[in-house]
């Protein structure tokens, strides 16, 4: 076989993962960043052959984006709700990861196996779960607790725990991983000098635990911005929920409810702008201390 050829075989098992990428990524990336800089041009009343045409218009559509003040009201929301669910299900993962690798734990397997189980549960039946168990005519909840989990105030809160009850799994099973490999010795040289089992968890796990907590807090940045589950499914139930709470459901009502594909081409791409934002300037502040960065 000459070098040439078996030059050619990398190329040749890489050739279904490029063609799925070209096909499923490339392409529609490439598309949406084509109708987000054209628009319908409509001329008299929009009727006969030619009536309407599509034209280019540049960056309108972006300019149009960011003024669309629906648009920075579902980012304030998501921000707020964010804020929570970071907080409490990267907290919570961290919990579980530190008492299932303590050297005490009972029925380690077991527990591990019933905090990621919702992680399995499908999104949208988690949240229909859920919306049921919230409804003040179903939900045994409102017998103990006389809370609207579908009011105004409350239903930021109420998402929130969908999104903490099917998210700590994740990230609590990707924590024990990371601790799982630890060596030992540590731990046996930090009892030797006297450290207790809290001690160790707090001056030996956690700073080794650095990147993988940097890294699971990038995977739930993300996932925050892209609510849309939640907020979706839980909207028949209660009317304290608009069409426009989260940004991509904005870009969800303009493509499939009013039918502006260009206007949501170009929220989308604002979307994906934002979210590359915010992730790098996160790793970008915790680098130095997560992964001895200079």
């Amino acid at each position: 076989m000459k070098p040439s050829q078996r030059g050619m075989w990398p190329y040749l098992f890489l050739s279904p993962a490029i063609v799925l990428f070209t096909l499923f990524l490339a392409v529609p990336i490439g598309y949406t960043v084509y109708l987000a800089m054209r628009r319908t041009k409509v001329s008299g009343l929009g009727l006969g052959k030619g009536a309407r045409r599509e034209v280019y218009v540049g960056f309108d559509n972006f300019a149009a984006a960011l003024a669309d003040a629906e648009l920075w009201s579902g980012w304030l929301r998501v921000l707020g709700y964010g804020a929570l669910v970071l907080v409490v299900m990267l907290g919570l993962a961290l919990l579980f990861a530190l008492m299932l690798d303590s050297a005490r734990v009972r029925l380690a397997r077991f527990s591990r196996i019933a905090i990621f189980l919702p992680y399995a549960v499908p999104g949208v039946a988690a949240t229909l779960l859920w919306g049921f168990l919230y409804l003040p005519s179903l939900s045994p909840i409102r017998d103990v607790l006389d809370v609207d989990f579908l009011g105004a105030t409350t239903v930021t809160y109420s998402m929130a725990n969908v999104a903490v009850w099917g998210g700590v799994g994740f990230n609590m099973l990707v924590l024990y991983t990371t601790l799982r490999a630890i060596p030992r010795d540590l731990y046996e040289a930090a009892r030797l000098d006297g450290a207790s089992e809290f001690q160790i968890a707090v001056r030996v796990k956690i700073p080794i635990l650095a990147p993988a907590i940097v890294l699971t807090t990038v995977f739930s940045i993300i996932a925050t911005i892209q609510v849309f589950t939640e907020p979706t499914t839980l909207r028949p139930l209660t009317n304290t929920i608009s069409s426009t709470w989260s940004p991509l459901m904005k870009v969800y009502r303009d493509a499939f409810v009013t039918g502006d594909l260009y206007s949501a081409a170009a929220t989308s791409i604002v979307i994906a702008a934002i979210s590359l934002v915010l992730s790098f300037g996160f790793l970008r502040v915790v680098r130095n201390h997560a992964f001895r960065e200079g």
